[in-house]
């Protein structure tokens, strides 16, 4: 919700709390003002509002995951990975409608660097997907082929064999 900075330097006030608290004997009021500054701390790590476009998007509500990523105004302020996990949920959430857009965002998702390799795979097969709607055989193999690579859990294996039988009908 606030910028970084911000919240390193509320982190800072409220170690200083801490601090003056267990000098002055309270050490249980000093544990929980530490609690609360490891929650600042970890916000600063996990935009808020990328974890409630996730939720949104587990619950299968793509408005609702729209309209919170569209209050993140400057997406290159984020931290590297939430930068990347940006655009691969606007990528998601346009993959439904704005296919033009959707490839944009999830090549530049990858180009950022999603941290776990099923996100890539899933990236991945949104992009072949739309290579094979362009009629672009060559580049939707070889994303399948690099999908399938990278899903080491076989999570995606339903998605890649449709997507196979699909391509042999190009």
């Amino acid at each position: 919700m606030y910028n970084k900075e911000i919240k390193i330097a509320l982190a800072l006030i409220i170690l200083a709390c801490s601090i003056f608290l267990f000098n002055s004997g309270e050490i249980g009021y000093g544990i929980v003002v530490l609690i609360i500054m490891g929650l600042v701390i970890l916000s600063i790590f996990k935009d808020e509002r990328i974890v409630k476009a996730f939720y949104h998007l587990r619950k299968n509500d793509m408005q609702k995951a729209a309209s919170t990523l569209s209050k993140i105004k400057h997406p290159e302020k984020l931290i590297r990975s939430q930068e990347a996990y940006y655009y691969y949920l606007n990528g998601l959430i346009l993959s439904q409608t704005q296919m033009n857009q959707s490839e944009r965002f999830f090549k530049k998702a990858l180009s950022i660097g999603l941290r776990t390799d099923t996100d890539k795979a899933v990236a991945k097969l949104n992009l072949a997907g739309l290579a094979m709607s362009r009629r672009k055989k060559r580049e939707a193999t070889t994303l399948i082929t690099e999908a399938k690579k990278l899903d080491k859990h076989n999570m995606l294996d339903e998605q890649l064999k449709m997507m196979k039988q699909q391509l042999k009908r190009i």
